[in-house]
């Protein structure tokens, strides 16, 4: 009985492992890092100060999606954040703001 949760648990790992690698390269084939970098104030703030922000925010994924999704200014300065084009999915952003989170 151990080894197979062993092996469920290192699937989930591998699976979790994969989600988060594909939310960073998502992040840069869907135009993010043209105004956003991983660890350094562009344009926008760097991913690891929003994942900062957000830490323990229950409510986070949700905020943070619709926010990539609509766009909007005043949570980091007063540049505003334009919306994401409709040719990136729902579902890539949810995988780039679980790459965010996880910084």
């Amino acid at each position: 009985m151990k080894i197979r949760h062993l092996l469920i648990l290192s699937a989930g790992l591998f699976v979790s492992a994969n989600a988060l690698a594909d939310g960073e390269a998502l992040a840069k084939s869907s135009g993010c890092m043209t105004c956003h970098a991983v660890a350094k104030k562009a344009v926008g703030p760097s991913f690891k100060d929003v994942a900062a922000k957000y830490k323990g925010d229950s409510s986070a994924a949700a905020k943070l999606e619709q926010k990539v999704r609509k766009g909007g200014a005043g949570s980091f300065g007063s540049t505003p954040m334009l919306a994401t084009p409709a040719k990136v999915s729902d579902a890539d952003i949810k995988s780039i703001v679980t790459w965010i989170l996880s910084l």
